[in-house]
């Protein structure tokens, strides 16, 4: 998309943006005026407002949610004033705005919905509060005063407010677990405070001196054991004292840390401490990671027990339903393969990594779906003067990308009640993508269900230079555009919080060393935005990685996203296959990442080849380097 000279509005509103971040309400309220009429005057109007909106009067504030009705902003600005009110305790102002609120996404805001409305029974209050408490990572005001008052009538179980502690002491949130406890006696935040910094000691006291509640303690300073040294607190949490005094249920839960924790450390002694545990008591992360544990350990009843024992949403999760499924066959009953067979069908499909293998079981091939019926030109006219996607792109276009991609989001998905229509959403992804934004083109696209226009959501931006880098260095084109799209939906500017830059998201560092290894002379690590320049060293490392990996696509991959140190270290054990290997890879951000650019290089290779696909061709098997194989590159970065 071409950038076109920024008016004096355009570089006012730029301006305005930074005010905001600073909080800085004279310069808000002195530029408001210079972007008047601008197409963005209701983001601007949003910023000046929100700015000061404690100090802002209920007249003022319903005005500019009169003046933007139906837009973003006016449901924006509704979010942040039902905080507001929240927090001020003015519950009648809040009953009157809460049903009108759109996105209603905001956690914290359905807690005080839970305390502002008591015309509903604060049994049917306290049901909703788990949901929304345990899900929240941080200290809020909202969920806190919700529990705060609903244990007060007695309706809210104290084991609720227990589980919110061991949930963050496990995540190492040691604000959220003193708040929690603190609801229910302010006198045990110093022994939240010490078993948090001290495990080992708060365990080592004498431990009947603490007069109730002892047990939820212990378990929490178990947890925090657990988190730090899991073999430690397996040892501790073996000792007669412990099993004696905690129940089975907290018993379950402190092995469940203990067996995750091993599991991400892809220990064999994972499976050990899982045993000892209920699967009824575990929570969601602590049956995943059995499940991953026991896959990599072979043991097949584990694994479908473990996924049977999940909540049903969990459960029903693509990568589970497959799992399950190979469950049944590997344990090799009759009726567990038509079971199996059932589960395949009931995910397969083109798009995503598990619902290809799914689809390969069934002994299908990944072949491009029909295209839709092309848009009309009254379809297309209508996405294009469409004044929620104009806004969207404009700001994109100015370098609000966050403001902009918010809104576009806000408009496909609740401008109508119900979101666009499947060819709605076609047409405004066509709009995106006669711009360029590509991001917003696969984002929008990926929504549709019965019509799938796969050129949308995997377009090949800047084909030829790819295809012909991708060939001079017998690279598959269609495994560098998986990596791109995975890595920056092609956003030429992109940026990670961690420096890495361009299409192929590359380190400054890394771009210098694969120049050198390369040979591309006067090199300035400023060059990585260049597009040319990214695609010539983000494929030249992949191509480096790949050879490292003995062309191994799974861990060349999980090399070029979290460093080839990690995946030389998780491929040390047995030999897996690649799907399990995949599954048990410790970081989330890199498993995920993994299995999408593996589903989307099939995807590609299907649209560049014309030709049906297999995934698991690329997958293969996973296990410690062979002795006859060549040496690593040791200082690939």
């Amino acid at each position: 998309m071409a950038q076109q000279p920024l008016s004096a509005a355009d570089r006012a509103l730029l301006d305005m943006r930074q005010a905001f971040q600073a909080r800085d309400t004279q310069r808000l309220t002195a530029w408001l005026s210079q972007v008047a009429g601008h197409p963005l005057e209701p983001l601007a109007g949003y910023w000046e407002l929100s700015a000061r909106l404690p100090d802002a009067s209920p007249q003022e504030i319903r005005g500019f949610m009169r003046r933007w009705q139906g837009t973003y902003y006016e449901d924006r600005l509704r979010n942040d004033w039902l905080l507001e009110l929240g927090k001020a305790r003015d519950w009648s102002t809040f009953l009157e705005e809460y049903p009108l609120f759109r996105m209603n996404d905001d956690r914290e805001v359905a807690c005080y919905a839970l305390v502002a409305d008591t015309s509903r029974p604060a049994a049917i209050r306290a049901s909703e509060l788990p949901e929304l408490w345990l899900a929240q990572r941080r200290a809020d005001d909202g969920c806190a005063l919700a529990a705060e008052r609903l244990l007060a009538s007695g309706d809210l179980p104290v084991e609720v407010v227990w589980r919110r502690a061991r949930l963050a002491m496990e995540r190492n949130q040691p604000a959220i677990a003193i708040q929690a406890v603190e609801l229910l006696d302010p006198s045990w935040v110093p022994l939240v405070q010490t078993l948090h910094s001290n495990p080992e000691r708060f365990l080592d006291e004498k431990v009947t001196a603490i007069r109730s509640r002892t047990k939820e303690l212990v378990t929490l300073a178990l947890i925090r054991l657990a988190v730090r040294d899991p073999q430690a607190a397996a040892a501790e949490a073996s000792k007669l004292r412990w099993k004696a005094q905690l129940t089975q249920e907290e018993q379950s839960w402190v092995w469940g840390v203990i067996g995750r924790r091993l599991a991400q450390r892809l220990s064999p002694e994972a499976m050990d401490a899982f045993v000892k545990a209920r699967n009824e008591h575990l929570h969601d992360e602590h049956l995943a990671w059995k499940v991953r544990a026991a896959l990599r350990a072979g043991m097949w009843s584990e694994v479908r027990d473990a996924i049977q024992a999940m909540r049903p949403a969990q459960r029903e999760e693509p990568v589970w339903v497959y799992w399950l499924a190979r469950s049944y066959l590997a344990l090799g009953t009759p009726a567990g393969r038509s079971q199996a067979l059932a589960l395949f069908d009931q995910i397969a499909g083109t798009q995503g990594f598990y619902e290809q293998l799914a689809l390969e079981a069934l002994g299908h091939t990944i072949s491009t779906p029909p295209a839709p019926a092309p848009l009309t030109l009254a379809e297309v006219a209508a996405a294009r003067t469409h004044p929620g996607l104009q806004r969207g792109l404009l700001a994109i276009q100015l370098g609000l990308r966050s403001e902009g991609v918010r809104e576009w989001h806000y408009t496909i998905a609740l401008h109508t009640p119900g979101g666009m229509s499947e060819r709605e959403l076609l047409a405004a992804a066509d709009f995106a993508c006669s711009r360029e934004v590509w991001d917003r083109c696969i984002n929008t696209s990926k929504r549709t269900r019965a019509e799938i226009d796969q050129t949308q959501r995997f377009p090949m931006p800047f084909r030829d230079a790819v295809l012909r880098r991708a060939q001079d260095i017998g690279l598959d084109p269609a495994y560098v555009y998986g990596l791109i799209r995975q890595e920056s939906r092609f956003i030429m500017d992109a940026r990670s919080h961690v420096g890495a830059a361009g299409l192929m998201q590359i380190m400054p560092a890394t771009a210098t060393w694969t120049a050198r290894q390369i040979g591309l002379r006067n090199f300035r690590p400023e060059q990585i935005t260049d597009r040319d320049v990214n695609i010539t060293i983000g494929t030249a490392y992949l191509k480096l990685a790949l050879d490292d990996f003995e062309g191994s696509m799974p861990m060349a991959a999980a090399a070029y996203n979290a460093g080839p140190g990690r995946p030389r270290q998780w491929r040390n054990g047995p030999t897996l296959e690649a799907a399990i290997w995949i599954e048990n890879i410790p970081f989330d951000e890199t498993r995920d990442y993994v299995r999408r650019v593996l589903a989307n290089t099939t995807n590609y290779a299907a649209l560049i080849t014309g030709q049906p696909q297999r995934l698991s061709s690329r997958l293969g098997v996973v296990g410690p380097r062979s002795t006859t194989a060549q040496a690593p590159h040791t200082d690939l970065p």
